[in-house]
Formats: structure tokens, C-alpha cells, sequence
């Protein structure tokens, strides 16, 4: 019997993807969050993360099916949020939250505060 050759091109797969897990809440739980295959990078997600199309992520993975590989990623993604977040006044306090729990380094969030006699 003949094998017959993959209909999906192999650059689109031997890339990492990431996938985030959200909390939708008590009456919902936990769900991995539907995505579009191209937007499954990682400046994707970091962008998605950063403009609040994620309200409650728990969990982020990052897989690679070409070499069979899975990593928690987590860690990585809050610290590189933390690292593009400072300075920003706006922040959803879910991200802080997330960034909080999940970063290896300290973070902290410099609130601006209003001048006196400015208002």
C-alpha cells in the first residue's frame, strides 16, 4: 500500500504553538481557549494577553507536534509581559493578577499619581 504525502505543509507545523488556558468562572471552569491556527504565536498571544482578549488565563502552553514536544510556558510569557508592561498605566488587574502568580522575577506595577493643585 502506498503511503500518501500530509496535505499540510510542514512549515506551518514545525513551530511552537501556544495555546492559553482561561477561568471562565465558577459556572464554566477552565477551558482552553479557541483560536485560529495563525494567531497561535507567541507575539500573538503576548499581544492578545496585553489588549485583554484573555480576562482570567490560567495556564499557557507551548507545544511543537513536528518534534513531539510539550512545555509549560507560563513563566516565560509573565515575565516577558512584565518586562512589556512597565511603564503602562493600564493594565487589566486580571493581568497583574496573572503576572503576579506567574513571573520568576518581582513585579511591580508603578501606579501614575496626580500632582498636587493638577486637577
Amino acid at each position: 500500500m502506498r503511503h500518501a504525502p500530509s496535505i499540510v505543509p510542514l512549515d506551518r507545523l514545525d513551530r511552537e504553538i501556544y495555546l492559553v488556558l482561561e477561568d471562565f468562572g465558577a459556572r464554566a471552569g477552565y477551558s482552553w481557549r479557541e483560536t485560529d491556527e495563525q494567531d497561535t504565536d507567541v507575539e500573538t498571544i503576548i499581544r492578545d494577553l496585553l489588549s485583554g482578549q484573555y480576562a482570567y488565563p490560567v495556564r499557557i502552553v507551548a507545544f511543537n507536534a513536528i518534534e513531539g514536544r510539550a512545555r509549560d510556558a507560563t513563566s516565560e510569557i509573565a515575565d516577558e509581559l512584565a518586562e512589556r508592561v512597565t511603564g503602562r498605566a493600564e493594565i487589566t488587574p486580571a493581568l497583574q493578577a496573572f503576572i503576579r502568580a506567574n513571573a520568576s522575577r518581582p513585579f511591580a506595577v508603578q501606579l501614575a499619581l496626580p500632582l498636587r493643585g493638577a486637577a
